[in-house]
């Protein structure tokens, strides 16, 4: 988080009004790259990284969902690199300035999505609700906002 007080932390806000996906088939495609491609995770750090196998469109893929990613999260930080025969994924929090332990929550859900993606949505919601955070969903279904439920947040 900021060390500057005047400095709002970005909100927790994960926007999909302008996607061409819908949260449900977002996850069913980080299911279908992790089936197909996965090689690996690791923590660096105060960043998660995903590694793939850099087979033919996997790196296309990877910068394509990651695009589409911070399109709609913007509290995130996305590095693609190609090194070694593996696709890296690496994904950290904007210059520390969200809102810590939510975001924090929301990094660690990239690091365990591939134990967790058949959950879904709503297996997140769980997951993220155990960790006293709430996830409210607009009526539309396309914004969905992480707040605290406890009180000494």
């Amino acid at each position: 988080m900021s060390s500057d007080p005047t400095v709002a932390p970005i909100p927790i806000v994960c926007d999909l009004t302008n996607a061409r996906d819908t949260a449900e088939e977002r996850v069913a495609e980080y299911g279908r790259l992790f089936a197909q491609s996965l090689a690996g995770r690791e923590r660096t750090g105060q960043r998660v990284r995903l590694r793939f196998r850099a087979d033919d469109g996997v790196e296309a893929w990877v910068r394509d969902l990651a695009a589409r990613e911070k399109a709609c999260c913007p509290f995130y930080d996305f590095q693609i690199s190609a090194t070694g025969g593996e696709v890296w994924w690496d994904i950290g929090l904007v210059d520390g300035d969200a809102d810590g332990d939510m975001a924090r929550a929301a990094l660690d859900e990239f690091y365990d999505a591939p134990d967790n993606v058949a959950g879904g949505v709503a297996g997140m919601k769980q997951r993220l609700a155990d960790h006293g955070i709430a996830v409210t969903t607009s009526e539309s279904g396309t914004v969905m906002q992480f707040d605290r439920t406890s009180a000494d947040g």
